[in-house]
């Protein structure tokens, strides 16, 4: 079977909220067998994809319409965009309350139109799913059924505008639409601009005041591959192929599996992973010997769960590689921490580390930036070094992670509100970057690898203060915004 080279050489089937019933599941691994595949592939939003082939779009609409799922041709420029739910955490990991199952899937079903803008409907307390890859976020709030909207426009860079009032959520694919129109048609709005012009051609929207703001919490990124316990003496299967090429053969035994168990949903993550939820312990054996037959591995090393790749990329696939391999020579732990792998795609960043090829040079020399106080829900990045070769990216991230692990402090609240972080000791001078290797002297962490202090600010660095990354002057660091 011939290697589609591009991602528009597939089809990109929209699991809107990334769940789908066995069924529909089962007819899009029959569709994609019939064209000749051995496999599929899972998107970044939630989204199956397949090499096309020889598919007509008489073939493709068939099988899309019976299933009543939405489907395109793919690529970097797609026209329509799947929606991002977090269904699958609801217990999996730890959710916010009234956020429950039929939540999502009363939202999803209300959408009568495939969205052009990308949509998240989002809990703040999971880890699977990113909270703002969207350029519309709903993110739930406190209070039952309503939601904060967070709005990222691309066109003004990636600053997040949240919506003066919280949103009730059977109107969310309301508001949705209403945005998307004037999103396409016009030059960018504020968000305060955007509310005025809804409120003058009189959308009816169930608003309530924000009575609290978006509390982002320090949730760690969650394993989860392998057969895992949930409540009512139930399980949930997570399973990850390296390559995100996922065999025919196993999920069209998996979907019969579910189908056979009564299970109702299958769900995709966006990192390029399927779950089942809802596995009685008295299935957990039968589900075993599938793994068994197949040869499935499901308990791969967290130093293989925890990348971000671009879909079909060769260069990033073996960059992965690498770097597992030698991360792994040093027994470094990375639990908590994500990384991405960048080549030259357009992409928005939604991990801890990212290792991003630099623009205009060779293959082998690449950028690492990392998120402020390495949560990525910031979606501030600070450039870490530049122009860095292959063979030196291992010790960097393992410089890195030691950073990250020394900033965590247990007594630290346990959420922090988006908002700018106060002057640390009287000082405005917490961020310095090297303007040779761009490598960052943030004050909060300090420099232990000169033997900085955490807290220690910029202008009470001694003269004698050098690169640790390229060895430049201390005259040579810059201030930027923190």
């Amino acid at each position: 079977m011939a290697q589609p080279n591009e991602k528009s050489d597939l089809i990109r089937a929209f699991v809107k909220g990334g769940f789908l019933s066995p069924a529909a599941l089962l007819k899009i691994m029959e569709l994609s067998k019939s064209l000749g595949n051995k496999y599929v592939l899972f998107g970044s939003r939630q989204d199956i994809m397949f090499p096309r082939n020889n598919a007509t779009q008489a073939q493709l609409d068939t099988v899309f319409n019976t299933i009543k799922i939405e489907h395109e041709l793919s690529g970097d420029q797609s026209i329509h965009q799947n929606i991002v739910s977090s269904y699958v955490a609801v217990n999996v990991v730890e959710t916010t309350r009234w956020v429950k199952e039929d939540t999502y899937n009363v939202l999803i079903d209300a959408f009568e139109f495939t969205p052009r803008l990308k949509i998240n409907i989002v809990d703040p307390l999971q880890s699977l799913v990113p909270l703002f890859s969207g350029e519309l976020n709903f993110i739930a709030s406190q209070e039952e059924n309503y939601w904060y909207l967070y709005i990222r426009d691309p066109r003004k860079g990636n600053v997040l505008e949240c919506w003066p009032k919280l949103i009730f959520g059977q109107d969310i694919p309301k508001i949705a639409r209403e945005i998307e129109k004037i999103f396409l048609e016009f030059l960018p709005f504020t968000t305060e601009e955007l509310f005025r012009v809804l409120k003058n051609n009189y959308v009816r929207i169930n608003y309530r005041p924000i009575a609290e703001k978006l509390k982002l919490h320090d949730t760690a990124f969650p394993y989860y591959e392998g057969l895992n316990a949930m409540q009512n003496n139930q399980y949930w299967l997570g399973l990850y192929w390296r390559n995100n090429q996922y065999d025919i053969e196993f999920m069209s035994a998996a979907c019969k599996l579910c189908q056979e168990t009564n299970i109702s949903k299958i769900n995709i993550i966006p990192w390029k992973a399927f779950i089942v939820k809802g596995i009685k312990a008295s299935d957990r054996l039968r589900w075993q010997k599938a793994m068994g037959k197949f040869g499935i591995n499901e308990r791969h090393s967290s130093l293989e769960l925890n990348w971000h790749l671009p879909v079909i990329d060769t260069e990033a696939l073996e960059l992965k590689r690498f770097l597992v391999r030698e991360l792994d020579q040093q027994d470094i732990s990375i639990h908590g921490l994500t990384f991405t792998i960048k080549t030259n795609r357009e992409s928005f960043l939604f991990t801890s580390i990212v290792i991003e090829k630099s623009k205009g040079a060779s293959a082998e020399h690449y950028g690492i930036l990392y998120a402020k106080d390495f949560n990525p829900n910031t979606i501030t990045y600070l450039t870490y070094a530049r122009q860095v070769r292959k063979e030196l990216i291992p010790a960097l991230l393992i410089e890195l992670s030691k950073l990250y692990f020394r900033q965590l402090n247990p007594e630290k609240e346990p959420a922090n509100e988006i908002r700018p972080e106060p002057a640390l000791n009287g000082h405005t001078d917490s961020i310095y970057q090297c303007s040779n290797c761009l490598t960052v002297y943030d004050a909060k962490y300090g420099d232990t690898v000169v033997g900085i202090a955490a807290g220690t600010a910029f202008g009470d660095l001694p003269d004698t203060y050098r690169c640790h990354v390229c060895d430049s002057e201390k005259k040579y660091f810059t201030p930027i915004a923190g």
